[in-house]
């Protein structure tokens, strides 16, 4: 990997708009976490992967789940192990730390350069979870009482924090953070992201391609909008399948690719039709959809 130097200025597979890039270099400067919020598929996550190419640093991500406890990223006490050990006679269970692991925040402070730090999804965890890791943030130190010794970041590491605002976080986390919120991008933006992905892509299904993905998110009571990485799928599809572009309003081929949920397919049908459908109906539209299209 190639350390590269200056501030963050996108890379080659992530668009950046110049709110987002100046948010990710002040946070940078000021040596404070980067808090992105933003509905899924609006590129949170690939945002650390962007960072870490651009600056050539190695990437740690630290995956939230409901169950994820702080602790768990600075380091786990493998007591079980140990057990084992004591009871087979494996090694010398005495030393206890060969049963220290450390966790992905515990990982980024020993790395022997700086690196990008991802802690995905925060707000999955529960509400005591960002609180638990203000001083270790803060300070970029954590003491392991087992071993009494204090590890303390060789570098500090660039933190990348991602929500997807399903429960607030603490006010007390909030001020210590760098906040930005990626919108979801317009027509013009989402152009731009796609020809990242298909340079060449046919012009005329791009456009009514384009038309047709709006015109899905915009139709009301749709509980999961379809995304960028879902649209990004969905051209992909209509290239391997040979779709006519000017078939491809009236038939919505793929349609399983956009819309994830049995409920947003009805939804979706019975605006269409002004009544509801059975699910696994062939979707053969006329006129209706038209009232959808901007």
């Amino acid at each position: 990997m190639v350390k590269k130097s200056g501030a963050y200025n996108g890379s080659s597979n992530y668009i950046v708009t110049d709110e987002l890039r100046n948010a990710v270099n002040i946070a940078i400067a000021l040596q404070k976490p980067l808090l992105i919020k933003g509905e899924p598929g609006t590129g949170k996550t690939m945002l650390a992967q962007s960072i870490a190419d651009s600056m050539g640093m190695p990437l740690l991500i630290w995956n939230i789940k409901s169950t994820t406890k702080a602790q768990e990223g600075l380091y786990v006490y493998d007591t079980v192990q140990r057990l084992y050990d004591s009871q087979f006679g494996e090694g010398d269970v005495g030393n206890i730390k060969k049963y220290i692991k450390l966790g992905k925040l515990g990982e980024s402070f020993l790395a022997d350069e700086q690196v990008v730090l991802l802690i995905d999804e925060i707000d999955k965890a529960d509400l005591e979870f960002p609180n638990d890791l203000l001083w270790e943030l803060d300070q970029m130190s954590f003491y392991i009482p087992e071993t009494r010794e204090t590890i303390s970041a060789k570098h500090r590491p660039i933190v990348i924090i991602t929500s997807n605002a399903e429960k607030e976080l603490p006010d007390a986390f909030l001020r210590r953070c760098i906040f930005h919120y990626i919108a979801f991008p317009d027509a013009e933006g989402m152009e731009r992201i796609v020809k990242v992905h298909h340079p060449n892509l046919d012009r005329r299904l791009l456009e009514q391609a384009m038309e047709t993905f709006y015109m899905l998110r915009n139709i009301p009571n749709v509980q999961k909008k379809p995304s960028t990485s879902e649209l990004i799928d969905w051209l992909q599809a209509l290239v391997v399948g040979g779709i006519n572009p000017s078939k491809l309003k009236q038939e919505l081929p793929f349609l399983g690719v956009l819309l994830k949920k049995n409920e947003d397919l009805d939804t979706l049908l019975s605006q269409l039709y002004g009544k509801n459908q059975n699910r696994g109906s062939q979707v053969n539209v006329h006129g209706n959809i038209n009232r959808y299209y901007r």
